[in-house]
């Protein structure tokens, strides 16, 4: 519940909310999630998934008319050449389950989205009869999927500008295009952005990315791109790096410390010669400088800030940084002592560490 208040809160549009067709207890988490959603007047807009059959649209179109909300009906189907082969499908029965699920979808007045998993390893004569049918049928939108993280921006650009030419000529240029990428090749964010710049116009992504084996496009570095990009003006992401972490806590993931933004080290140096920099830009008055000199994600504009630590690869500004920054005078003396310290030692030193070696040094100046 939290999770959607706050992808509410940063201005997403619509949020899958669950597969009630897997039983009982996704019934009972999707209804929660959706009078979540009308009770609170959230403006974002509930989906649900569902495979290509009656029986897994069914529930949603039952809790929908039981919360009184429009619930966006995704239903889905596997086409590429392989999944055929392996579910013993031909193209006539996979059109024949399409047009059942999204005709029960449309007669329920519900909006429904036609999936095809596995599109950019699919055939575009099958593409082709799939997306007519769909949309003869009523499907609103149809979702691109790069199901196994297969595709590159290339491929991307061509899938896109197919499917375009093919709504075009159908006279459905307003029928919607979604893109569903997954980063296998560790290449979700970028084909996502990629996938916008040549013409979808939803973009779908999961939190820290977490999903399927190494995951879905992560969406929170999606909107951190786009909001980089100009292409976010009026999003407030304040409460990006609060999402990121209920997230991680709720799905017991933990975030590494390298990860862009939400990292415990997505701004820490400990490098003199950065330090160095980022201090005069800071002396000189210039705090936007001070941010962006050596990062290209400003911290500020995310809520964090620019941490300077102290290290063996670290020089005396680190040190009299850090003690300033908590109010403790940097002393020669002390700055020597707790830059020999790091010299000495293989990692950036913890607080504890440094805070230990300031009392012992503040210990021995008193006893002498």
């Amino acid at each position: 519940i939290k999770l959607v208040q706050l992808a509410s809160d940063l201005g997403l549009h619509h949020i899958d909310v669950g597969l009630p067709g897997a039983g009982p207890r996704a019934v009972e988490d999707v209804t929660r999630l959706v009078e979540t959603i009308r009770d609170a007047k959230l403006p974002i807009k509930p989906a649900c998934a569902a495979r290509t059959l009656v029986s897994d649209v069914r529930p949603i179109v039952e809790i929908a008319q039981k919360t009184g909300v429009e619930i966006e009906v995704m239903t889905f189907i596997g086409c590429s050449p392989i999944r055929q082969y392996a579910e013993g499908w031909d193209l006539g029965l996979m059109m024949n389950r399409s047009a059942e699920a999204i005709d029960f979808a449309v007669k329920a007045g519900l909006p429904c989205t036609y999936v095809t998993e596995d599109t950019t390893r699919s055939r575009p004569e099958v593409l082709d009869k799939l997306f007519r049918n769909a949309v003869d049928h009523g499907a609103h939108r149809l979702c691109l999927c790069d199901t196994v993280g297969h595709a590159t921006p290339d491929g991307i650009r061509n899938l896109l500008r197919f499917t375009r030419n093919l709504l075009g000529a159908m006279g459905a240029p307003h029928v919607g295009l979604d893109w569903h990428g997954h980063n296998d090749r560790g290449l979700g964010v970028t084909n996502t952005i990629y996938a916008a710049e040549y013409g979808a116009d939803r973009l779908h992504g999961t939190v820290l990315g977490v999903g399927e084996r190494v995951g879905n496009a992560a969406l929170d570095l999606i909107l951190m791109n786009l909001k980089l990009l100009g292409e976010l003006p009026d999003h407030d992401l304040s409460k990006l790096l609060l999402w990121c972490r209920i997230a991680a806590k709720a799905m017991h993931v933990p975030i590494p410390y390298n990860y862009p933004l939400v990292g415990q080290d997505a701004f820490r140096t400990a490098t003199g010669v950065h330090a160095a920099a980022i201090i005069k830009a800071e002396k000189k008055g210039h705090s936007w400088l001070a941010d962006r000199i050596y990062s290209a994600v400003p911290a500020g504009m995310f809520g964090k800030e620019q941490e300077i630590e102290i290290g063996h690869y670290s020089g005396e500004s680190n040190v009299v940084y850090w003690l300033r920054r908590r109010g403790i005078e940097p002393e020669d003396e002390l700055v020597k002592t707790l830059l020999a310290v790091a010299k000495s030692g293989d990692h950036i030193l913890t607080e504890d560490e440094i805070m230990q070696v300031v009392k012992d040094y503040r210990g021995g100046w008193l006893k002498g």
